[in-house]
């Protein structure tokens, strides 16, 4: 394939992951090939094959005559995801222990304080993800962090909209606190129960946010 038009694939499916993962493009927005094209400087064709992907991934629902949707997320498949990334940042916590010395636990810690001292629910969604994605980059793992991304990317939109309607970012126990500990105690068996247990921990809450009124779908 063209290398130009490699690159405007992945710009255009750059620009439309972020545009999702930010809210900008919430569930159920009709997506225009030929805006987004004018908005990146690119033809549509690279734009169409963005879509694709971004279908592929779960992302995006291509429609005959409407183009691409951005698809809602129901209650059993947020479950899923959250059960899914329980065991692979589990796991991927536990590999990355072997990996982390003084100064990963520095780094852990100051992404902790950008956390904390988040001045929206928006910077704070971005923030946690940073710290969760800091710790499974550890651990090395190329197709355990790819997957481990995807997950991320499939439920940020919602966890926005979660924080929104949310009085205040708030941890279900074992906190973020806590997991900073475990790797200063270099744990790495409990690590892997602590971020197993923190990750399902959040389902619950986001259940009964998801059907106080209705599913987001």
């Amino acid at each position: 394939m063209d290398t130009a038009f490699t690159s405007a694939e992945q710009e255009a499916y750059d620009y439309v992951l972020q545009r999702i993962r930010s809210g900008a493009y919430p569930s159920g927005e009709r997506l225009i090939a030929e805006d987004i094209a004018n908005a990146i400087a690119v033809s549509r064709m690279p734009v169409r094959v963005a879509f694709r992907r971004l279908a592929t991934e779960g992302l995006l629902v291509l429609r005959q005559n409407r183009g691409a949707v951005v698809r809602g997320i129901n209650v059993a498949e947020m479950r899923e995801v959250f059960e899914m990334r329980a065991v692979l940042e589990g796991h991927a916590a536990q590999v990355a222990m072997a990996h982390v010395g003084e100064q990963e636990v520095w780094e852990l810690s100051k992404l902790l304080e950008r956390m904390d001292a988040s001045a929206d629910a928006q910077q704070w969604v971005t923030h946690h993800r940073h710290f969760h994605e800091y710790i499974s980059n550890l651990s090395g793992r190329s197709r355990l962090i790819a997957q481990i991304s995807a997950l991320h990317s499939f439920v940020e939109p919602h966890m926005r909209l979660w924080m929104e309607h949310s009085d205040k970012p708030r941890d279900e126990p074992p906190d973020h606190d806590a997991l900073l500990d475990a790797f200063r105690r270099r744990d790495a068996e409990g690590i892997a129960r602590m971020v197993h247990d923190h990750i399902v921990a959040t389902i619950a809450p986001l259940e009964r946010l998801m059907t106080r009124d209705k599913p987001i779908s």
